[in-house]
């Protein structure tokens, strides 16, 4: 009977803990509204240790009942979250974390909404120093009055990490001193103070065992921790959203950190001069966040030589400085948001691997950038101002030949100049090489330009143009010295009939037929002829033009002898030019032989054109058809002239 009543006592104690381990979330709540909750939340320290939690029940009455229930809570809570803190419920609070002594399951602790004075705050603080807590969480305390000295002890304690935030003292006059002591000399790994308008920081009275410090969101300035060197331990720290102005305050600041690897100085104040002093930073120190700070070019003086991940993000640097000291440890570089007109080179940062700067102000970037920069694996250069041009088809080609190191390509890269191409992908642009090459485009333009001088040089000396630009510079002439002299007479008077132009060879036949069959009779043709009407003293040139002013028509005769003749070639050109100028009928061609259109010399292409589109009078062997001939060249030259012919022959004689 009695091992069967020790069997149902063993279940109902199973039922029971199976129970509280269903109700895992339920909340209760207790004399003096002592509110205890179950909190999934994890420690700050990222740790992730698997969460078991139960109910708390705490009570005055039924003694042995509560002694049974926190035999169960200390074997199966780890975490703890308690909100609405008050002076009136802060003595029970510290009776109920007495119970959890060193050795007991939980490990995590949250307080929320904490009102309460200086005192009640430290009994709270010895209290989880001395209990089986590793990582206390303090959110929202107000209300902090009466601030004075404390001794606390330290000793033998399992916490690990501390977190406060949000705290607001309502004390305005104490010994900041007493305040901040208390949190400089903790023996913990990990001590975060956020959001709480901090000021001040005293330097750990001993060597500290710190190895993370987060003052996210608080007032400090550059007087935090000079000439500390109690921080030896300490891996990281965050001073982002504080009121840091020197950066080379902030690298002495550090020097004595031996073991400092991540710094965080984002979202300061800081600026850095050339005339400050040389910085000197921890030599440990890898990882620098001076993001969102009023940085200029000359940060790239005052940084860490063994930097390894670098983010200088949304400062004022317009370009890298040259004269800057090697980092030959820095892997990766952050650059967005900034002021700089290219990409930068490598030869600060022979180790590079990682580039980000997009947002910046580059219209055209360097296209050699991954010849000096040879272990950059991924370069982020998106959402810059492209100015879509000959100097970015470079940049263009390189994105093919990087083999997908252009991080964000293609969305991320669009033109932005010139304002037709606003919008375009930078994959969508091409331009020919002709117009983006300069050698091969002066090179073509030269080429061209030598053919179209030899072109024109080849026609020049094919048809004789040096030759025609000198007789029509001779005919202006002419003209002019007649009008000089003769500036009254405001047209040329015909005199003549017919001029006739002919090859010296062929004289006989002129002399013998042409000229008697034309002139003979009482109504004879008035000709002409250089032997009888040229006038002595004028030369040669001018006594032709005015012979073919005066006269009203040009007979040439052609033959073999008339192309080989320079001077009937001075003659047919200006007959010519009358021809055209006058717009008149005034040419008349004899065939006296026939022409090989060969032996015709290409300086004769008005002849060839004239035999080409005008009829011609073929001198026939036939004696039977030489009256036709006559009766055709006299119907030809035919008119009357405004003088009488009788003037014309004294003239002549």
């Amino acid at each position: 009977m009695t091992e069967n009543m020790r069997s149902l006592r063993n279940f109902f104690l199973y039922k029971c803990l199976f129970a509280l381990t269903f109700w895992n979330h339920i909340s209760l709540s207790v004399e003096n509204e002592l509110f205890t909750s179950v909190s999934n939340d994890f420690p700050e320290d990222g740790s992730d240790k698997k969460i078991k939690s139960l109910p708390l029940l705490y009570t005055n009455s039924h003694q042995s009942k509560a002694n049974f229930d926190w035999v169960v809570i200390q074997n199966t809570t780890e975490n703890l979250s308690l909100s609405e803190i008050t002076n009136d419920n802060v003595k029970k609070l510290v009776a109920l974390l007495s119970n959890f002594r060193q050795g007991s399951r939980l490990q995590n602790l949250t307080l929320t909404n904490v009102s309460v004075d200086w005192n009640a705050l430290i009994d709270i603080f010895q209290t989880v120093w001395s209990s089986s807590i590793e990582y206390f969480n303090i959110t929202s305390v107000t209300q902090l009055s009466d601030i004075k000295s404390y001794d606390f002890d330290y000793s033998g304690t399992s916490m690990k990490a501390l977190t406060v935030k949000k705290v607001l003292i309502t004390d305005l006059y104490f010994s900041q001193d007493d305040l901040y002591k208390i949190f400089a000399d903790m023996n913990i790994a990990a001590l975060t103070i956020a959001e709480s308008e901090m000021i001040h920081m005293l330097c750990p009275s001993s060597d500290s065992p710190f190895r993370y410090l987060n003052f996210l969101k608080n007032d400090l300035t550059d007087l935090l921790f000079q000439k500390c060197d109690k921080l030896i331990q300490l891996e990281t720290l965050i001073l982002q959203k504080n009121k840091f102005e020197s950066l080379s305050k902030v690298s002495f600041m550090t020097s004595r950190m031996k073991l400092l690897k991540y710094l965080d100085m984002s979202n300061n104040l800081l600026s850095h001069d050339a005339a400050d002093v040389q910085c000197q930073w921890a030599e440990s120190l890898t990882e620098l966040d001076l993001s969102s700070n009023q940085l200029t070019d000359a940060v790239f003086e005052c940084l860490p030589v063994s930097i390894e991940k670098l983010d200088l993000q949304n400062n004022q640097i317009t370009s890298v400085s040259k004269g800057m000291a090697e980092l030959k440890s820095l892997k990766e570089l952050n650059l967005a948001s900034n002021r700089l007109a290219d990409l930068p080179g490598c030869g600060g940062f022979t180790s590079l691997e990682f580039l980000n700067i997009e947002m910046n102000s580059i219209l055209t970037p360097s296209a050699d950038f991954f010849q000096s920069c040879p272990r950059v694996r991924e370069l982020e250069a998106g959402h810059n101002p492209f100015k879509c041009s000959c100097e970015l088809q470079d940049f263009i080609r390189l994105e093919r030949q990087s083999g997908g190191k252009l991080f964000g390509w293609p969305a991320a890269y669009v033109c932005e100049y010139p304002e037709d191409l606003r919008g375009t992908q930078l994959k969508d642009f091409h331009l020919t090489e002709l117009a983006c090459n300069t050698t091969l485009l002066l090179a073509t333009a030269l080429l061209l330009t030598l053919v179209l001088v030899a072109v024109v040089a080849f026609l020049c000396i094919y048809l004789d143009v040096p030759w025609y630009v000198r007789m029509t510079w001779q005919w202006t002439q002419t003209k002019r010295r007649a009008w000089h002299n003769h500036p009254k007479e405001q047209e040329t008077v015909l005199q003549f009939h017919a001029f006739i132009s002919y090859s010296e060879r062929d004289s006989l036949w002129v002399k013998n037929e042409l000229i008697p069959n034309l002139e003979k009779g009482e109504g004879g043709v008035q000709l002409c002829q250089h032997e009888r009407n040229f006038i002595p003293g004028k030369s040669i040139m001018e006594n032709i033009i005015n012979c073919i002013e005066k006269s009203y028509k040009s007979i040439f005769v052609l033959s073999p002898n008339f192309v080989q003749s320079e001077w009937c070639h001075y003659e047919l050109y200006f007959a010519h030019h009358k021809f055209f100028s006058e717009n008149s009928n005034s040419l008349i061609l004899i065939l006296l032989e026939p022409i090989p259109r060969y032996i015709i010399p290409a300086r004769y292409h008005k002849l060839k054109a004239l035999m080409a589109k005008r009829t011609y009078l073929e001198w026939p062997k036939e004696r039977s058809k030489h009256a036709l001939f006559w009766a055709n060249l006299r119907a030809a030259i035919s008119i009357n002239l405004p003088i009488s012919f009788e003037g014309n022959e004294e003239q002549s004689d």
